[in-house]
């Protein structure tokens, strides 16, 4: 996230003292990772979308998690979004990373929708009947959320959608897109629309093929999107999409993906450390190796590091923080480079010290081959060279060098 925002980014301090988060959070969470598991191979041998979790989601009512609950969702903070992604993050990285980015776009319609738009999704948000798209890169401006080449027409009353989509994460399972473009009454490339539309208004056209080395159950497949939509469905206002990247999208993307890396080198840690005090696992390794325990311990060192990070950015966003604070700014960036580079290491780190057989196999227990996979993404998941240029910026404003 590269620029500032002024609300925190789920609940206001006052707003949180009410929202005591979800009581039966873990049962629901565990009812998805216990179908994900059932389809675990599968999906990643086939990078199919995990459709029978999303079912799961679905019936859990976990798709309506953003949702008040008088207004009929489950009403989670921002706490209880980091544990899901932590929690569905250790069963399969590619499922928590569809729910979170799922979450991120429930909180933009939640807080940004107005009337007769919002009346028409909370509900179906909060009944677990939609399952949010987002449809925001380009072929050519990268990953610049700011920016927008694609023109949006307006005519009688409709929007005209023609938009081709480079990656589209569970695109062909969507129920609803949130799509940006550039505002019909834009005078620059800044000047961004996002708008909603319902699969049944478009056309959807499946113009690649998705075969990647990790994340393979994203299904994130190229688009071609076309169609018609009513005027109205504006989320937000025309060409003030830069307002929910600051408010919603840039920092509920930073602490979800956080959270689900997180998750993933939990769960891999986890995994090898119970290999390792089984009777059998201490018969074929050393646990007395210094270099074993070594990196035992380095690996620890890197997950406490991020989990730090991660809870002083969601003690700073539930206090409606503002994050056109320098420091501020500067540590929800850190936290997001931080947790690629260092949740990958410390799975990588699991590998050298568990060896070939259950750090490098991919029918070994520990899953540590498929966590590295994975998790290698998640350095180029809005780039973090990308953020350490926007960061070298920040810290040229902070000469005294302030911490958050």
């Amino acid at each position: 996230m590269t620029t500032a925002t002024t609300t925190a980014t789920t609940a206001t301090a006052s707003e949180d003292t009410d929202r005591a988060g979800v009581p039966d959070l873990a049962e629901r969470l565990a009812a998805v990772t216990r179908v994900a598991e059932q389809h675990l191979q599968r999906t990643e041998r086939e990078a199919t979308f995990p459709e029978e979790a999303l079912a799961e989601l679905r019936s859990t009512r976990l798709l309506g998690l953003q949702v008040p609950k008088e207004e009929g969702g489950l009403g989670g903070t921002l706490g209880d979004l980091i544990e899901a992604g932590m929690v569905l993050g250790r069963t399969d990285m590619s499922l928590a990373m569809i729910f979170v980015m799922h979450c991120q776009q429930a909180e933009a319609v939640v807080r940004h929708a107005v009337s007769p738009l919002r009346e028409e999704l909370v509900p179906l948000l909060a009944e677990g009947r939609l399952y949010l798209a987002s449809v925001t890169t380009e072929s050519g401006k990268g990953a610049d959320l700011f920016k927008s080449e694609v023109p949006l027409h307006e005519a009688e009353g409709t929007l005209e959608i023609d938009r081709t989509v480079p990656i589209s994460t569970g695109g062909t399972s969507a129920d609803g897109f949130l799509i940006t473009m550039r505002s019909p009454y834009a005078t620059a490339d800044q000047h961004v629309s996002l708008v909603y539309a319902h699969r049944h208004q478009l056309h959807v056209e499946v113009t690649g093929q998705w075969n990647p080395m990790g994340m393979r159950a994203t299904h994130s497949l190229p688009l071609k999107l076309s169609g018609r939509i009513p005027a109205h469905q504006v989320v937000g206002e025309h060409g003030a999409f830069h307002r929910i990247v600051q408010s919603v999208f840039g920092p509920l993307a930073h602490i979800g993906w956080s959270a689900v890396w997180l998750g993933t080198a939990s769960g891999a840690l986890s995994r090898v450390l119970r290999l390792l005090r089984d009777p059998a696992g201490r018969k074929r390794l050393d646990l007395r190796s210094e270099l074993l325990l070594t990196r035992l311990s380095r690996a620890r060192q890197r997950l406490e590091t991020v989990h730090a990070m991660l809870r002083r950015v969601q003690a700073l966003a539930e206090s409606g923080t503002d994050w056109s604070v320098t420091s501020h700014q500067l540590l929800l960036n850190n936290l997001k480079i931080t947790a690629a580079e260092e949740c990958h290491a410390a799975v990588d780190e699991l590998i050298d010290a568990v060896g070939l057989k259950h750090g490098y196999l991919q029918d070994s227990p520990t899953r540590l081959e498929k966590a590295l996979r994975d998790l290698r993404s998640a350095a180029l998941n809005y780039g973090n060279d990308r953020l350490h240029l926007a960061d070298g910026r920040l810290c040229l404003l902070d000469p005294d060098v302030r911490f958050a």
